[in-house]
């Protein structure tokens, strides 16, 4: 099947090509006909795997055609999770939507100025892309006019739910047209959002691509074990100087611990910068410019913040820190193997991380190897187990036994019973990590040009 077999407008079909797109992935496959002939649909599709373009290129179809209802309120409404995710969407509308006549994309988000956007809003749109948050600002303000809103699209609902907001979300579908269609991406489709689906679409065709196994194949995924932070350190300079290292996102678990990292990476000579949501906008989006046009060739990265980054000169994705769900951990090695490209995962973990590990695993449905680097090597090696590992100079029962104090031949006296600290415990200590931004300027990985994008952002003064 190609694109043309879709039946997509001729300039949207132009536009595809120029992309060098020619053949629509499985998401884009089974969404697109669904989304045309007008059902309603809930999906399960991670990022790279073409979703955006499944949901953005009928939307660009259908405002091909005149609209219904005479207003200045946008037609499509697409509501993200993340100020970047909403970014990477309204740049594919224009790229999709270049050869359209009179297209006008607008993007509110949070950490941008109300004037703007009030001046943004006061103006004809057929897209709006935005944060749930501040669009309900905007609502409550009497700011935004839905009465000729034809579609709404959630994205990553999955990560509007963790993040609290649903309701907002809930809120914002009651201002729009009952008649609206409404399609629904997500990571899964549990139970929590097959409750959410149930409230906001009419009928939805469901539709699931890939499993997690089959979405990760062209993605090696490596473990470290680390014995502190001075040795995980070691190892990532190792990583970090591997030839074949074009660009890398190293996740932290905290914004300070990026901060930390970055700036000691940049200290060492690494073009490193960090990205969290404490940043405001504008510097956001000068990392990422840097990022996107090769200026920086570390990213020092929270979860939130990297969301939505497509580029796809990164090769490496490194866990400096495991993050707390399964879930993440796939969205995070998702920033690598972009378009079928292949990537390499790295992960730390000390001998206090079994657990954490077996979920990981349990998720994907794949073991994650582990290495050592000569030189390198743990002092304590962990000993798999089923359902986690420990440490292999942890003391046995029996030794725990004869240690006890109160161990004895006596059955009423009691006896030591065995810890199991190694295989319950979850991510050891934090670690400092900051943002990269290796140039020849000191400072420069706070520096750099914003990102010159044909869509209509509210940025600040």
């Amino acid at each position: 099947m190609s694109f043309e077999d879709l039946n997509l407008n001729p300039a949207i079909i132009k536009a595809i090509n120029d992309a060098g797109y020619t053949i629509p992935t499985p998401i884009q496959k089974q969404a697109i006909p669904e989304l045309l002939a007008g059902h309603d649909v809930m999906a399960s599709a991670q990022t790279g795997t073409g979703k955006t373009a499944a949901f953005m290129l009928p939307a660009l179809h259908l405002l091909a055609t005149p609209p219904k209802v005479q207003s200045r309120g946008p037609r499509v409404l697409v509501l993200t999770p993340t100020r970047e995710l909403a970014i990477q969407v309204s740049e594919a509308a224009m790229k999709y939507g270049k050869y359209l006549p009179r297209i006008k994309v607008v993007s509110i988000l949070g950490g941008m100025p109300y004037p703007l956007q009030n001046k943004l809003l006061s103006q004809p749109v057929d897209i709006l892309v935005a944060t749930p948050g501040r669009l309900i600002d905007h609502i409550q303000r009497g700011r935004i006019d839905f009465k000729r809103l034809e579609m709404l699209v959630l994205d990553e609902a999955d990560r509007m739910l963790d993040m609290g907001f649903i309701d907002d979300v809930e809120s914002i579908a009651s201002a729009t047209p009952a008649t609206r269609q409404t399609m629904l991406f997500s990571a899964t489709l549990d139970g929590a959002i097959d409750k959410v689906a149930a409230r906001l679409l009419k009928t939805p065709k469901r539709i699931q691509v890939a499993s997690q196994k089959e979405r990760l194949e062209n993605i090696e995924q490596r473990l470290h074990y680390v014995d502190d932070i001075s040795h995980k350190n070691r190892i990532l300079n190792h990583v970090l100087r591997d030839e074949t290292l074009k660009q890398a996102i190293v996740f932290t678990a905290t914004k300070r611990d990026a901060d930390t990292l970055a700036d000691s990476l940049y200290a060492q000579g690494y073009a490193a910068a960090a990205l969290h949501g404490d940043m405001n906008q504008r510097e956001r989006n000068r990392t990422l410019t840097k990022l996107r046009s090769g200026g920086l060739r570390v990213l020092v990265a929270t979860d939130v913040a990297a969301r939505g980054i497509d580029i796809a000169d990164i090769t490496h994705v490194i866990n400096f820190d495991l993050p707390k769900f399964a879930e993440d951990y796939v969205h995070r090695i998702g920033r690598t193997g972009r378009a079928g490209a292949s990537g390499i995962a790295v992960s730390f973990a000390s001998n206090r991380d079994g657990m954490h590990l077996t979920k990981i695993e349990r998720y994907t449905g794949q073991r994650i190897t582990s290495h050592e680097i000569p030189g390198l090597e743990p002092r304590v090696k962990p000993r798999v187990q089923h359902g986690g590992f420990k440490g292999a100079n942890a003391p046995s029962v029996t030794q725990k036994r004869k240690r006890s104090p109160f161990a004895s031949n006596n059955p009423r006296q009691f006896n030591a019973t065995p810890s199991s600290d190694a295989n319950g415990n979850r991510n050891s200590g934090h670690q400092s990590r900051r943002s990269f931004g290796q140039d020849s300027r000191p400072g420069s990985h706070r520096n750099g040009s914003t990102a010159g994008s044909g869509h209509h952002f509210a940025r600040p003064k």
